[in-house]
């Protein structure tokens, strides 16, 4: 069984910049897959960042604004995101792939409004 737990969301105003961090009850060197999701009001949960082994990868409302990165010291993943818009609202969600199983945490709201 893999905890994670979502930090850092909040309001920030468009363009503004936040950090998202997810703890994890057992080490982030040995999970392959990690990734970031979010969940608008009325939409589906989507695809936001992914980190497996060396590489990332973004979903294209997102690249180059956003950085997916690992802190295996602190068994950590954080998301990085600047130059925030409105329709970056939404609730964001870690997710861990273990064993042929998905982890998820229980979610940080994220709202950009002026």
């Amino acid at each position: 069984q893999v905890q994670l737990v979502e930090s850092g969301g909040g309001s920030v105003q468009p363009g503004g910049s936040l950090r998202l961090s997810c703890a994890t009850s057992q080490s982030i060197f040995d999970i392959y897959l990690m990734g970031w999701y979010r969940q608008a009001p009325g939409k589906q949960r989507e695809l936001v960042a992914i980190s497996s082994g060396g590489s990332t990868n973004y979903a294209d409302s997102v690249k180059g604004r956003f950085t997916i990165s690992r802190d295996n010291a602190k068994n950590t993943v954080y998301l990085q995101m600047n130059s925030l818009k409105p329709e970056d609202t939404a609730v964001y969600y870690c997710n861990a792939f273990v064993n042929g199983k998905n982890y998820w945490g229980k979610g940080t709201l994220v709202t950009v409004s002026s």
